[in-house]
């Protein structure tokens, strides 16, 4: 199933449904009320669901309808964890590389494979993501 703002808006309520896998690409960047769409997105899993986020960061800003936020994986792990998310069940990354990060401050460079390294560098992510587990009932000890 799939959701778009504005005819669901994450920050507002959960949706009646629960999910095993609720995916948040580029979303959660653009949201005024994080921390409400992050406890909602983890009210909708089911007991062992997967919340997977990614987040740009040191990309241009691009409002659509606003340009809210950035995270670090560190800032993500914890805004997860504020949000509910156990910290032992959520795990970080990163992509990202100077080249990247110039060619989109830029507007648009075509991609050339033997000009353009895909290599991450940590210094310079142009994207951040976190995959993020509710525990299921045995979890909880």
């Amino acid at each position: 199933r799939s959701v778009s703002f504005p005819e669901y808006d994450v920050c507002s309520a959960p949706l009646p449904d629960r999910f095993d896998l609720i995916l948040a690409e580029q979303v959660f960047e653009h949201l005024l009320w994080p921390y409400r769409a992050g406890r909602h997105v983890l009210e909708m899993l089911r007991p062992g669901g997967f919340f997977l986020i990614t987040t740009p960061f040191l990309i241009r800003v691009h409002g659509y309808p606003v340009d809210c936020t950035r995270w670090t994986e560190t800032g993500l792990r914890y805004f997860l964890a504020e949000c509910g998310f156990p910290l032992d069940g959520i795990h970080t990354g990163s992509w990202g590389n100077l080249a990247c990060i110039q060619a989109n401050f830029r507007r648009f460079l075509r991609y050339r494979a033997r000009l353009h390294s895909l290599r991450s560098d940590p210094d310079f992510p142009a994207v951040v993501w976190a995959l993020a587990s509710k525990p299921a009932p045995d979890d909880l000890g």
